[in-house]
């Protein structure tokens, strides 16, 4: 009588990982842009094959790859029992050099254009944004220097978008495709390079992977300048971003605004995403007949829910500077207040004002009120001959009310 056994392996989501991977065609395009000599045990391609499925599944440190390998049913991770026994930081640390050394951005274009094929995704359109990734620690060789031929990425301090400024930094760049954001295009560069200088590269990239360049480019207000939106007109492309507040176009239409009613065209009408009985998302439009500077059309865009948002975040914010600046009053009233200097608690306003953003709608006057303290001017008993003597003493007070500024 044969016995059956049990064997029970650990699959995880490793088996539609290779579905992808294969359908992509990734191992392939990396044997070609990372090649191995036959001196290798474990190919490159097979080793980053690895590094990309432990990224996925585990996260685990290059250290602890063989045992992530081990703990996975054979053959999971695109590596055979034999080529496990050389995996080892050692062998992925070569790997990740000799991708380094390889053409990433045309393996970067090829696997996106796999994609594209593979599953159909359609390249008229782009979406464009940046954001900071933060290193702990001193990097003193990561300036940026030459290493075989290559410029390396400097991780040096910049514009923190994570509100870090103590830490350094790189600058991730990612381009999503609008059907189904999908990822099209990503890089790193120095930490303090300015979003406004990554666009016109980035843009070239994209020509190259749609293989036109009649796409629509959309960014935030870093892509607002001249050489940027000059060289996508000059190639043929097309943009949408969102004008700065730094323009003049937008201290004009804000003035024009208070004295004047656009012509708004509805061009979003739908039911509110969340709320069954809220109100309906409307978006309107008005094109206004004076172009950029540059010449270029500018779309002035408002909605009802954004608009609504707005009021209640500014009621909240007005509700709690308020809250604040009379506890600031009571404080100053009180028999052991620290602050009696006027500059200290002209700084307590401004603080608390900046704090909440509303040093537009609230209107702050500190006044000196002289409270009289009458003594007698000898000692004894108090007879209906006594001298009194009056001391005078100033205190800083504080009367709050709202501005009338517009929006």
């Amino acid at each position: 009588m044969i016995r059956p056994t049990l064997l029970i392996e650990r699959l995880g989501p490793l088996p539609i990982i290779n579905h992808f991977i294969a359908r992509m065609g990734l191992d392939d395009a990396l044997a070609r842009h990372v090649p191995s000599d036959q001196r290798c045990a474990l190919p490159h391609a097979r080793a980053l094959g690895v590094l990309l499925r432990s990224i996925i599944v585990e996260r685990e440190p290059i250290y602890r790859q063989q045992e992530t390998v081990n703990g996975f049913a054979a053959g999971m991770f695109g590596v055979s029992a034999e080529e496990m026994e050389h995996l080892g930081d050692d062998r992925l640390g070569r790997a990740l050099d000799h991708l380094f050394d390889a053409d990433r951005a045309a393996l970067l274009t090829e696997v996106v254009l796999a994609v594209g094929q593979a599953f159909s995704v359609k390249f008229d359109e782009f979406h464009n944004d940046s954001t900071t990734v933060s290193f702990c620690g001193v990097y003193r060789s990561a300036w940026g220097r030459q290493i075989r031929g290559r410029t390396a990425p400097a991780i040096t301090h910049g514009h923190s978008k994570a509100h870090r400024p103590d830490l350094k930094q790189l600058l991730f760049i990612l381009t999503m495709s609008a059907d189904g954001s999908i990822p099209v295009a990503f890089r790193c560069s120095d930490g303090n390079v300015s979003d406004s200088r990554t666009h016109i590269e980035t843009w070239n990239t994209l020509r190259a992977v749609a293989g036109q360049a009649d796409f629509l480019y959309v960014a935030d207000s870093k892509l607002c300048s001249r050489e940027n939106m000059d060289h996508i007109d000059r190639a043929g492309g097309r943009f949408v971003t969102v004008l700065p507040r730094s323009r003049s176009e937008d201290e004009e239409f804000r003035k024009w605004i208070q004295t004047h009613a656009p012509d708004w065209t509805c061009v979003w009408d739908r039911p509110h995403p969340r709320y069954a009985d809220g109100p309906r998302d409307r978006w309107f439009v008005y094109r206004p007949p004076m172009p950029s500077a540059e010449g270029w059309t500018v779309v002035w865009v408002w909605s009802t829910l954004l608009t609504l948002r707005q009021e209640a975040r500014q009621k909240r914010n007005m509700a709690a500077a308020g809250e604040e600046l009379t506890d600031l009053r009571e404080r100053l009233a009180g028999p052991r207040t620290r602050l009696r200097r006027a500059a200290d608690i002209d700084f307590h306003v401004k603080t608390i004002l900046e704090k909440h953003h509303v040093a537009r709608y609230l209107k702050v006057e500190r006044t000196v009120r002289e409270d009289h303290a009458f003594k007698q001017a000898r000692r004894g008993r108090p007879g209906p001959r006594r001298r009194l003597s009056v001391a005078t003493v100033g205190r800083n007070s504080r009367q709050i009310g709202s501005s009338t500024c517009g929006k």
